[in-house]
């Protein structure tokens, strides 16, 4: 289910609109979630040199390695005259490299005036020679950092993402489980997490599963003090707790979820912690009101805290949707006591109560997408520190 043209049409104008605003005579996207957005394209491609040239009037131009604008027509909605291929020749070349082919191409194109040309600095898959390529090859571009305009711009979901964020939603919570399922003593955290990914691939009834852009986390025992650990042949022991951290991918939407599941009695010190960790969730969801202040409802989170004489330094969470390796958030709103973005229908976040404490951690998270009444739950999973039996 591709978004209609006149989606496509609505996400280019609004990022245009951004652009004028920003003083911005053209934009260099190369952040494959944004390459998606703006136009449909969904393929392993990213590794390569590619990007999507957006002036501010006339037609993109969608630049890629030969054998994938190959193939770009099957996915992105760009006509087939505006998707061109670089040879394959200029793959992993130490002396040239794939964009002073696109320089040339673009400069062919008209697209060599002077002006403010945008780039994106914070893009995982857009390297210093591919900035240096541009660079030298259009001096008459000033190039400046466009500051994740496009991320900014899929902040507020149409209805028609919401959708798609919904499904992802029901995937992560399928997968939760089916990680919960397969917990118990002596298990080897590697076969969880095939639980977990054949869970996350199948997908649910009316949404089908996309591979996610974070692998299964699962930092176990003294290590769940630490967020970010995957899996490896360890098994688990009773007593021992293991904090699950994976999301549902739906059509590249995002919907994360985090659990931490105790294998027999849990330590009383974990407990607690739960306790504390999901009251204090409870209160931000509700706190979740569009035309607040994001500070405003990490206050919350920072108050409930201090009455307990505990502090969390990171932050609660972000704002999610499109994903491609390495990360499912937006890179644009998060949850901190120095955010000032304005809530508003549409967003859609991950509220993630990690803690991480000395030996031992908890971590309760929720995404939610945010309507004119609050937050909509989009996981469902019981919201406590799950207990499961050791044998």
């Amino acid at each position: 289910m591709q978004p209609r043209p006149e989606e496509l049409a609505e996400r280019l104008a609004r990022t245009r609109a951004r652009m004028q605003r920003a003083g911005l005579d053209g934009l260099v996207v190369a952040d494959p979630a944004n390459l998606h957005y703006l136009t449909g394209y969904d393929a392993w491609s990213f590794y390569m040199p590619q990007l999507l040239f957006v002036p501010l009037t006339g037609e993109p131009l969608l630049i890629m390695r030969q054998m994938d604008a190959d193939g770009a027509h099957r996915t992105a909605s760009t006509p087939p005259e505006r998707i061109l291929g670089y040879p394959e020749s200029l793959v992993h070349q130490r002396g040239a490299h794939p964009f002073d082919w696109v320089a040339e191409r673009l400069r062919e194109h008209g697209f060599a005036q002077r002006g403010r040309i945008g780039y994106e600095a914070e893009a995982h898959f857009f390297t210093v020679r591919s900035f240096h390529a541009l660079e030298r090859a259009l001096p008459e571009w000033q190039l400046v950092d466009a500051h994740d305009l496009v991320n900014w711009v899929r902040l507020v979901k149409s209805p028609f993402e919401l959708e798609l964020m919904r499904g992802a939603g029901r995937i992560a919570s399928a997968a939760m489980r089916a990680g919960v399922d397969a917990l118990g003593a002596g298990v080897r955290l590697n076969d969880v997490a095939a639980a977990i990914q054949f869970a996350q691939a199948t997908g649910v009834d009316g949404a089908e599963g996309d591979y996610p852009a974070i692998v299964p986390m699962l930092p176990t025992g003294e290590s769940a003090d630490t967020p970010h650990l995957t899996f490896s042949a360890r098994r688990v022991e009773t007593g021992e707790a293991v904090s699950i951290e994976l999301a549902g991918a739906h059509r590249r939407y995002h919907a994360p979820l985090a659990r931490t599941v105790a294998v027999g009695r849990p330590d009383a010190r974990l407990a607690g912690l739960a306790d504390i960790a999901a009251e204090g969730l409870e209160a931000v969801l509700g706190g979740l009101q569009p035309g607040r202040v994001v500070a405003d409802v990490h206050g919350i989170w920072r108050e409930h805290l201090a009455r307990h004489a505990i502090e969390k330094p990171s932050r609660l969470g972000y704002s999610i949707g499109i994903g491609y390796p390495p990360d499912w958030g937006e890179r644009t709103v998060s949850i901190r006591e120095d955010d000032l973005t304005v809530i508003e229908p549409g967003m859609c976040l991950h509220i993630i109560a990690g803690m991480w404490m000395d030996g031992y951690g908890c971590e309760l998270s929720e995404s939610v997408a945010i309507g004119e009444g609050g937050a909509e739950l989009l996981t469902d999973a019981p919201r406590e520190l799950i207990v499961v039996e050791a044998a």
